[in-house]
């Protein structure tokens, strides 16, 4: 996980350099023991309580990454990691549909805040290239093809998130490549979660790769996120409204 395109800031008037690489290294600690996890133990109490403290690292980081005060961009991503923060944690506590619902929810609150922060970059997306929309419509046609006949009363709620992340995948292109194989890794790893989840299609150490590739794409994004904002100059950032 390289942060050297993610230029750092100042923080109430200390270098938040040495601050943001501690909580880069944790959280590549606990994903190397949560992953390492998901091949030797999955399902069990390790990789529970580290999968919960994956988005707080990346929440710190950002934190740790940019100055008070914080933009409006950094403060919907910061709001993205949290939303995502809780689909990670409370379906352990909610069993059954109702448990995998809270997750879709969750997941789809923090694909609309990406989408409200990445659109203002969609003018450098692929949206200005139709033929670039054809491999993320696809994506989407194959798993409501595959999904869709066991999917049953939870049809609804899982298209409608499906269509809010083929659109974060598709805003993220406008933050160059990084953010666009964030965004589009993100989406493979939905696309996986769904195939375990209504469908026979199995990989080996499919858990492994669920997890690997939304780590990989939440912090492959972010950091796109921050290194744009953080380039855009000061007058013309959009600033989060004051109280």
């Amino acid at each position: 996980m390289g942060s050297e395109g993610v230029r750092l800031e100042r923080v109430g008037g200390t270098d938040s350099r040495p601050l943001a690489r501690v909580f880069l290294a944790l959280l590549l600690v606990v994903s190397l023991v949560h992953l390492a996890s998901q091949l030797v133990a999955p399902g069990r109490m390790l990789g529970e309580a580290t999968q919960v403290l994956l988005m707080p690292m990346l929440g710190g980081f950002i934190l740790a990454s940019t100055a008070a005060p914080r933009s409006r961009t950094v403060t919907l991503a910061l709001a993205a990691v949290f939303f995502s923060w809780l689909g990670d944690s409370l379906p352990r506590v909610i069993d059954g549909d109702p448990g995998f619902l809270t997750m879709v929810g969750c997941f789809m609150m923090a694909q609309v805040f990406y989408i409200l922060l990445l659109r203002r970059w969609w003018r450098g997306s692929v949206l200005r290239r139709p033929l670039g929309l054809v491999p993320y419509l696809l994506v989407l046609a194959a798993l409501v093809v595959l999904c869709g006949p066991s999917a049953g009363a939870l049809l609804v709620p899982v298209v409608l998130y499906g269509l809010a992340l083929v659109a974060m995948a598709v805003l993220s292109t406008g933050t160059g490549l990084r953010g666009g194989l964030g965004g589009a890794v993100f989406l493979f790893s939905d696309a996986l979660i769904a195939l375990r989840s209504f469908t026979d299609i199995h990989i080996p150490a499919q858990d492994f790769w669920i997890m690997l590739t939304y780590i990989l794409g939440q912090f492959l994004l972010v950091s796109a996120i921050l290194d744009k904002d953080n380039a855009a100059p000061t007058a013309a950032r959009p600033q989060a409204a004051g109280p």
